[in-house]
């Protein structure tokens, strides 16, 4: 795998682009049949979810079979990382290249920090009242609700959710109030349009509990080379058209006719900065079998959603 550093025009760090081209297949894959979709971890059933024929939503149910990974952080690592979502993103991403049982194939990803799961919230709410609202509630059936959540930004833990009393939640509490808590790994999937939580079960719920922003790395598809390459190239030539157009009109009117620098410069570098950072919807693969075999495993799961 192939990573390379997104930066700003000040240099300031945004995110690691992933390359891949040697995995065809993930081993955490989604997989679809209609409306009904698979995900699972390698040959185990994660999650299954129907969207339901009015398009307000999706159902689901969780199988408990999710495994994490990432190994889980050891605290002399929190330390030296604290603070550094960089190095905590370069991190994960050697695990995420790594993995058999990861959500990585063939292609091009973006792993940056998760700022956008903030964007709406309003500063006057408290960290854990927003966090609470975000995460999808049930286990092990639940409801993604697109209507009451327009444009979903909704988080779904992949296994419960642990208490504020849990061992490991309260080992992560005193990371948050030390201000070492590492990251939690979110995958945005655009199928069920909500994020994943990869890795972080633990880690979410003690920021929570702490109410405290907790850190957040968000991985999602992204552009893939060759056709980054080309739009890239095709923005270049609109750029150097527009030049042109006011070469042609400073050779007819004069000097006092900008050289169009100013304009069309600050439009190239938005629209090469959108190319790179552009998402693209999650890859589902055909479920062999088809509907039959979702409700197979559904009715495995005790889960008999039409």
């Amino acid at each position: 795998m192939r990573r390379s550093d997104l930066t700003r025009d000040d240099g300031a760090w945004t995110g690691l682009a992933l390359e891949l081209g040697d995995r065809r297949r993930p081993g955490l894959c989604v997989f679809g049949a209609g409306r009904r979709l698979l995900l699972a971890q390698l040959s185990r059933p994660v999650l299954l979810a129907v969207v339901d024929e009015h398009l307000d939503g999706v159902g689901f149910r969780r199988t408990d079979a999710y495994r994490s990974f990432v190994p889980p952080p050891r605290a002399d690592a929190a330390r030296a990382l604290a603070g550094s979502p960089e190095r905590w993103a370069h991190r994960f991403a050697r695990y995420l290249g790594d993995a058999p049982d990861g959500p990585l194939h063939d292609g091009r990803w973006l792993l940056t920090p998760g700022h956008r799961l903030l964007r709406w919230r309003d500063p006057a709410v408290p960290h854990a009242a927003y966090w609470e609202s975000m995460l999808v509630e049930g286990h092990p059936d639940g409801y993604l609700d697109w209507f009451d959540h327009a444009g979903s930004w909704e988080v779904l833990p992949l296994r419960p959710m642990p208490g504020p009393e849990d061992g490991r939640v309260k080992a992560y509490r005193k990371q948050v109030r030390e201000g070492t808590l590492p990251p939690v790994l979110l995958w945005w999937v655009s199928g069920l349009d909500c994020h994943l939580v990869l890795d972080g079960h633990a880690r979410l719920a003690a920021a929570i509990a702490e109410s405290a922003e907790p850190p957040l790395l968000e991985l999602r598809r992204a552009l893939p080379g060759d056709d980054l390459a080309a739009r890239t190239k095709d923005a270049v030539d609109l750029y150097e058209d527009e030049l042109d157009r006011f070469a042609r009109l400073r050779a007819l009117h004069g000097p006092t006719v900008p050289d169009g620098t100013a304009l069309a410069g600050p439009e190239l570098a938005r629209r090469l900065e959108e190319l790179r950072t552009m998402e693209r919807p999650t890859w589902a693969w055909p479920l062999p079998g088809g509907e039959a075999r979702w409700h197979d495993l559904a009715r495995e799961a005790g889960f008999p959603r039409d």
